[in-house]
């Protein structure tokens, strides 16, 4: 029992320290979104050699692998009973959900076009952080979320010529479970390491992700590239654990509304990394929509909840 006091202790002065110092969780959850801007390349990439289930259960897996090995190595205590369901919802929401209808979606969705559901995300997550944890953030905070959060929409709504297909259904649920795991992932990241979070909810996974990899790689053809592999490496250590490491961090230091409006900037890097890395066109309305992006990340990160 005192063993397991001590280590509860420890992390709860360490997180409270990180609090103190808000620019350093800023850079956090920013790291965290650049990590997580790559995530929608990363799996075009993935699936030129994987299929979606075997894509999203082999990147669990990997990044579970890591994450255990880490919380092995460091002999961390199992979390409190109370803290369990909670990483479940992280569990099913960020290394399951998310992952899984995002991936399912582009299969017939371009990447610019998927962006719109990161578009939403801080905004959506916002609003759960108001439902789950009681935050109140300010009327200027709501009203530039939500200019924000339409610019954003506007943009890759008109892209993408504005019709609903299965991919838009698939995106709009992986934006409500998204975003329940990020809220809970934030509050538990006030209470332990933002690494453990993650970790513990990869490690939760395991029992499901494992049978279904080995299910998934029987029955989809596999075939094994240098952007195929590149891809599935990146989402499982880049956007599955180390992405969501520092965003969790993020969030703890600086509070989930604020960290979520950094997000906003997310399908504009997106679009970004998809020229580049994919060769899709970048529309001449970007810049525009960088620069009120910019703007209402600058109000939401000055105001006061």
């Amino acid at each position: 029992m005192r063993a397991q006091s001590s280590a509860t202790t420890a992390p709860r002065i360490a997180v409270a320290t990180d609090s103190d110092r808000p620019g350093l969780g800023t850079l956090q959850a920013a790291l965290g979104v650049i990590a997580f801007s790559l995530t929608f390349p990363a799996t075009a990439w993935g699936l030129e050699g994987f299929g979606p289930w075997s894509l999203v259960a082999v990147r669990s897996v990997l990044a579970a692998v890591i994450a255990g090995g880490c919380l092995l190595a460091l002999r961390v205590p199992l979390p409190d009973r109370r803290h369990w369901p909670g990483l479940a919802v992280v569990g099913g929401g960020v290394v399951l959900g998310f992952p899984l209808l995002t991936t399912l979606a582009l299969q017939t969705s371009t990447t610019a076009h998927a962006a719109v559901v990161v578009g939403l995300l801080p905004l959506t997550t916002a609003l759960c952080s108001a439902l789950r944890v009681g935050t109140r953030p300010s009327r200027t905070f709501w009203t530039a979320a939500l200019v924000g959060a339409a610019a954003v929409l506007a943009f890759t709504v008109q892209q993408s010529g504005g019709a609903l297909s299965t991919a838009d259904l698939y995106l709009f649920a992986a934006l409500l479970v998204c975003a329940a795991g990020y809220t809970e992932g934030g509050r538990l990241a006030r209470v332990m390491p933002g690494w453990q979070v993650i970790g513990w909810a990869l490690v939760l996974c395991l029992p499901l992700t494992v049978p279904v990899a080995a299910l998934a790689l029987a029955q989809e053809p596999v075939r094994l590239t240098a952007h195929s592999v590149t891809g599935l490496l990146w989402v499982a250590v880049g956007s599955q654990f180390v992405g969501l490491v520092v965003w969790y961090r993020g969030m703890a230091a600086i509070g989930i509304p604020k960290a979520s409006q950094l997000q906003l900037a997310q399908p504009l890097l997106t679009l970004v990394w998809s020229v580049l890395l994919l060769g899709e066109h970048l529309p001449v309305a970007a810049p525009l929509t960088a620069a009120a992006v910019l703007v209402c990340i600058a109000v939401t990160q000055r105001s006061r909840g």
